[in-house]
């Protein structure tokens, strides 16, 4: 009982990354970066939602201006204001967010929802659902971004790795042990092998398989983010540190 074979290049070295395309491609804006770029915003925006919600503004308004964040960055010359001495892609689209609402003066004047762009799949309903279950506590709107962008990162994650075992036909096995993924405890071994009519041996190899699988498809997200993979094993500790008490 063996989980789906890995991606070429998901263990030891990783292609260019997305954001790596970015940097590289920011001069002319070349179709691949803007590829590149949307689909980086498309996976992490709602922690710039919740870090414009956090800042005060009401759930309109930051529906608004985070539409309009990403239509300014999106267009054909958003790239130009990438940052250099900025490597990973969060740390760069927190300080663009910071420097794009210092300089909304009238946040009446936002267009609406990126003025009739629609730059990203914002579902705004099941955002502010998301972010009503966030923590009341005053946790710093940087904080929370830091948290959110952890978070989102490892859902993607986590999508990625279900998506294999789908499609593989083994979808039902990823759904019996993805909850070991964090560690041995809930179902033991022996129901979960009667459950797949399988032994407690196989089970085990399959949760062993699961977990590499999930830790080489982390690093590879998380590389994706990154300017230099040489700084993957930074970023991973870092994730871990954004969701620590």
């Amino acid at each position: 009982m063996s989980g789906p074979d890995p991606q070429p290049g998901a263990a030891g070295g990783f292609a260019t990354t997305r954001w790596s395309i970015v940097r590289a491609a920011q001069a002319k804006a070349a179709p691949e970066a803007h590829t590149a770029l949307s689909a980086l915003c498309t996976a992490y925006w709602y922690p710039l939602y919740a870090y414009v919600r956090r800042h005060g503004h009401d759930a309109t308004a930051a529906q608004d201006l985070t539409q309009e964040f990403f239509a300014r960055l999106l267009e054909k010359d958003g790239l130009a204001s990438v940052d250099q001495s900025r490597g990973r892609f969060r740390s760069f689209l927190l300080a663009s967010c910071k420097h794009f609402l210092s300089n909304e003066r009238d946040r009446a004047s936002a267009l609406k929802r990126g003025g009739g762009r629609v730059p990203l799949p914002i579902d705004g309903a099941a955002a502010e659902g998301h972010y009503g279950r966030e923590p009341s506590h005053d946790e710093t709107p940087e904080r929370l971004f830091e948290r959110r962008w952890a978070l989102a990162l490892l859902e993607q994650v986590l999508g990625r790795l279900r998506g294999e075992y789908e499609a593989s036909g083994k979808g039902r096995l990823f759904e019996c042990l993805k909850g070991r993924l964090a560690g041995d405890g809930g179902t033991p071994y022996a129901a979960t092998a009667a459950e797949l009519s399988t032994s407690e041996g196989a089970v085990k190899v399959a949760v062993h398989r699961l977990r590499k699988r999930y830790r080489e498809l982390l690093r590879e997200e998380i590389a994706q983010t990154l300017d230099d993979p040489a700084d993957v094993d930074d970023e991973v500790r870092a994730l871990f540190a954004a969701l620590g008490p």
